[in-house]
């Protein structure tokens, strides 16, 4: 069955990925100008763009998205938030699933990307993992962002988990920059992104559903430097059972029970 699904598959993954291209291409005069307003103005502009040409790219491959809220969510305030990572189809997500301003810490090497790579640069702060100078300005920015009341964020896992548990393990930064500037944490899972593009190829994407569950926002009021890896473990447990309970596909090896989940 798999290598009678492969031909249809390539093809539509072609068809998505072209449609992609051609959209990218119809905002790109838009984003050129909205880049002149700076980065706060122009930034929530373009990222409001990157948002309508997700629902177009949504509809036009068959790619069924909703939000489930399993708390209330206030977009008029401003989280850090953080959530699984595991796969390509994670970026078009994001901009799918958040509709408030926003800024993504993102991979500079993405930068490079011709088209994409301009709207990135303008959408996003950029980060370059390998350079500890690098990775200090991209948190002073994350900073002045927060503290300008626009929401930031980040992949804690910082690349692909591929491991077969519901999360690998997390890195610091998101969980700093939460005590240092007190700002509460809104964790937010991608059920579907692995069903809809594996982190094996761009050439696995289907069509299909795509869910993305809110969770209840974690406090860290009155919290220190020193209370860091408590909350760290706080946050990746919730979300790993969250994970299990909402019968993530690429969970193995762990008891997958469901009660009273939202399908």
């Amino acid at each position: 069955m798999r290598y009678l699904l492969f031909f249809p598959r390539l093809i539509y993954s072609i068809y998505a990925i072209l449609l992609f291209l051609l959209l990218m291409l119809v905002v790109m005069p838009l984003v050129v100008v909205a880049s002149l307003f700076g980065k706060i103005n122009g930034g929530n502009f373009i990222f409001r763009l990157c948002s309508l040409w997700a629902d177009c790219w949504f509809l036009l491959i068959g790619v069924f998205h909703r939000n489930i809220y399993e708390a209330s969510h206030n977009k008029k305030d401003h989280f850090i938030f953080v959530t699984n990572h595991i796969s390509y189809f994670d970026a078009p997500i994001i901009v799918k699933t958040f509709r408030q301003p926003l800024r993504v810490l993102g991979k500079i090497e993405m930068a490079r990307i011709p088209i994409f790579g301009f709207i990135y640069r303008n959408a996003i702060v950029t980060v370059d993992r390998s350079s500890a100078i690098n990775r200090a300005r991209s948190v002073r920015v994350l900073k002045s962002v927060l503290q300008k009341g626009i929401s930031i964020f980040l992949f804690p896992e910082g690349t692909f988990n591929i491991t077969h548990q519901p999360l690998k393990d997390f890195f610091d930064g998101a969980f700093r920059i939460a005590i240092e500037t007190q700002t509460p944490i809104k964790p937010v899972l991608f059920l579907d992104a692995y069903d809809r593009m594996n982190y094996h190829s761009i050439f696995s994407l289907t069509p299909g559903r795509c869910r993305s569950v809110f969770l209840e926002e974690i406090s860290v009021d009155g919290l220190k430097p020193a209370d860091l890896n408590q909350l760290k473990e706080k946050v990746h447990t919730i979300m790993s059972k969250k994970l299990v309970e909402y019968r993530a596909s690429w969970v193995r090896n762990e008891q997958k029970i469901s009660p009273n989940v939202v399908n």
